[in-house]
Order: structure tokens, then C-alpha cells, then sequence
């Protein structure tokens, strides 16, 4: 039986650049998947946004990480991931809303982000021709960005292999094997495998896996879908985000949604349901074009005459709080969580697969010690973040 110091169980946003980082330490890694290669569940419906302004510490400290590792990829290793720091923009077109990101940003700076509430004019400057009935301003952070999620993890998987990390598609996971409440190994429908250390990073299916090993594990997947259009020149550069609710009798409610454009000038645009649609369906509908193209011809008319390419829908790996699992179990020494990303995985996975390594390693500092207190799986989850 072949022996890894550590089995990841899941090949997407967070399991391979978590192997990326285990194999950077001389961990001797290996990573199963029961699809046929890399990326192939819910990092391909990603749209690849990626921000450090968030409200919770452990995650902004995490995406800060993460953006600088997206940032220098292709400097360091030559791989064109599409790495575009346009920034993110939040509106405000409610006094609420404009309080409310007010804020936020100032927890945000207290936590040392480069962002700013900006009145409506700075607004139109980096949005031409948005709509500016009832704009009140909103917030920007330049540092933020956006990535290709397929290039991107295509990439962090044919590093993580020249470190030395393996990976076994087209195997399922069937049993975790322990002996006295510690890991001792993994058995799939192929193989058994030796290992004092195993890390569930299946986003949607988190559930599953918790259950092999007699652990509740409260993640519930949620279906959101999103879309792309044809290349146009380029029209803006940040992530808009509009969170206003909006009303619809004819083809259903939505919360926020939001859009950027690319490197190759398409337009990609996702939207969150009202109610939330539990479940794994990943079949698209025929009301959610209807829906989020009504919403962004509104706030940017010069949008309706550009072509819809595809549209497509995946899932959202939800927490009770909205925030991560990570981090070791109590009851079983030896298996680890790195679940809930809450649709977050893009931008969390290479900041949290270098903090994962670090607890394996037992290398955490003291920053480390307290994202994991505030992500364990031990914690209260009654307060969401803001803006989640």
C-alpha cells in the first residue's frame, strides 16, 4: 500500500492549489478526484472574481495572500492566467446601501485594504455610461481583480506535479480508514492508501465525505447561474456589483448580481437567486437571462445590444454563516476541512492551501491561529458576514 504524508480529497479551487503548497513543502501529496482531470466540477462555472474586501478578517487576510499569488503567477512561472487587477465597485443607490458600505469600508481600512467610499462622479469616471438615477457614489478597491479560473488552475496543477504532488482521477472515495479516532488511510474504488493526514476539499459534496467518517459537516449547495457574452472593446475595468434587491412576477426575484469584463472584452455576469435554490442542479434556466439582462441594461444601457454567447450554472458550497470551514476536526486527529467556500473558492484557494500546508507542517503563526479560531468547525455560526 503506497503512503502519502497527506491525501486531498477533491481536484478544484481549493484542493489543487492546497496541493500546490503541500507539495512546495515536501509533503508527499496526493490529490483523487472522481472526474476525469482537474477543475472539472464547480471551478469551471467560477467567473473568476477575486477581492480582499470582505468584512471577515480570516478571509480578507487569506484573499490578500491570494492576491498576490494570482498577481506574480505569470512573472514567476511564465503562465498567462489572465490576471487583470481592475478593482471592485460596489454601488449605492439607497441612502441604506450607501450607509452600509460607508461602513464596511471603514472596517476594511482598519484591517489595512486599499479601498474608498467615492462619490457618484468618481463612480461614472470608472463606469462610462452608467445609469445615475438616484447614484449616490459606492466603494473601489483597485487592488482587487480577476483571473481565468481554468487557466489559472491548470496552472497551480502542472506546478503542484513538477513538485511532486500526484493526482488519481476517475476515483471515488468510499471509506477514510482510522484506527483509535486517527486517520490511517483512504480506500476508493480503485486503491487503498496509506495517510495520517486527510483534507476534505470537495466543495459541494463536503457533506458526503463528513458523513464516510461520522462527521456532520454543514455545508448546503446552492445553484447559481452566470453567462458570457461575445468580445467587445473594452468598456469598463472593475467588478460591478449592484446589491439591491429586485422584484420580478414574471420570471422570479433576485438579490445582487454582478458583472466584469474580461481580457478578451466579454462581458461575464452572475446573479443570485430570491429565494435561494437549494440542491446540485446544474441545469440551465430559461428565466435567468430574462432576469439579469433586464437588471444590467438598466444600470449600463449601452449593454443591450451586445450578443449573449452561453450561459451556464453551478453550485455555491453554503455555509449557516456564510463563511469557510477549515481546519482539523476534534473528533478525528488527522482529517481536515477546507469546505463551505460559499461560491468563494476562486479567490480563497491559494492563500488557504498555503495555511493548510502550515498547520500540517506546524509552521501556523499567530495570524494563522486566528483565521483558523474564526473558521473552525467549532464555532458559533450564528453571525454572518455583511456582504457575503
Amino acid at each position: 500500500m503506497v503512503e502519502y504524508d497527506v491525501v486531498i480529497i477533491g481536484a478544484g479551487s481549493v484542493g489543487v492549489p492546497t496541493a500546490l503548497a503541500t507539495a512546495n513543502d515536501d509533503l508527499r501529496t496526493l490529490v483523487i478526484d472522481s472526474l476525469p482531470s482537474v477543475a472539472q466540477a464547480d471551478n469551471k462555472h467560477a467567473i473568476g472574481g477575486i477581492r480582499a474586501t470582505h468584512t471577515h478578517k480570516g478571509k480578507i487576510w487569506l484573499c490578500q495572500r491570494s492576491i498576490e499569488i494570482f498577481s506574480s503567477w505569470e512573472e514567476k512561472y511564465g503562465d498567462d492566467i489572465w490576471w487583470t487587477q481592475g478593482g471592485y465597485t460596489f454601488l449605492a443607490y439607497t441612502k441604506e446601501h450607501e450607509n452600509l458600505l460607508k461602513d464596511t469600508v471603514n472596517l476594511q481600512k482598519s484591517y489595512s485594504l486599499n479601498i474608498n467610499y467615492v462619490d457618484a462622479e468618481k463612480i461614472k469616471e470608472l463606469i462610462p455610461g452608467i445609469n445615475d438615477d438616484n447614484l449616490l457614489g459606492g466603494t473601489y478597491s483597485p487592488e482587487d481583480g480577476n483571473a481565468s479560473p481554468l487557466l489559472s488552475l491548470h496552472a497551480f496543477f502542472r506546478r503542484s506535479k513538477a513538485l511532486g504532488a500526484s493526482y488519481h482521477f476517475n476515483e471515488k472515495v468510499i471509506d477514510i480508514l482510522t484506527q483509535n479516532n486517527k486517520v490511517i488511510g483512504i480506500k476508493t474504488t480503485k486503491d487503498q492508501y496509506k495517510t495520517q493526514s486527510i483534507i476534505n476539499a470537495t466543495g459541494a459534496h463536503a457533506k458526503e465525505i463528513g458523513k464516510i467518517i461520522g462527521i456532520y459537516t454543514p455545508v448546503e449547495p446552492e445553484s447559481h447561474e452566470a453567462g458570457i457574452t461575445e468580445p467587445v472593446k473594452k468598456i469598463f475595468t472593475p467588478m460591478i456589483v449592484d446589491i439591491r434587491p429586485c422584484s420580478d412576477p414574471k420570471f422570479g426575484d433576485s438579490k445582487n448580481y454582478y458583472f466584469y469584463q474580461n481580457k478578451e472584452g466579454k462581458i461575464i455576469f452572475c446573479l443570485t437567486p430570491d429565494p435561494n435554490i437549494l440542491g446540485t442542479d446544474r441545469r440551465e434556466t430559461s428565466s435567468f437571462l430574462p432576469q439579469i439582462s433586464k437588471r444590467m441594461i438598466q444600470i449600463l444601457p449601452r449593454l443591450k445590444n451586445i450578443k449573449i454567447r452561453r450561459t451556464w450554472r453551478g453550485l455555491y458550497p453554503m455555509t449557516p454563516d456564510g463563511n469557510p470551514i477549515v481546519g482539523k476536526v476534534n473528533e478525528i486527529e488527522g482529517y481536515f476541512n477546507s469546505v463551505g467556500m460559499c461560491g468563494q473558492g476562486f479567490m480563497l484557494g491559494p492563500g488557504l492551501g498555503e495555511l493548510i500546508s502550515r498547520v500540517l507542517t506546524e509552521k501556523t503563526n499567530s495570524k494563522d491561529k486566528e483565521i483558523l479560531e474564526t473558521l473552525s468547525y467549532n464555532r458559533d455560526f450564528g453571525i454572518e458576514e455583511e456582504l457575503k
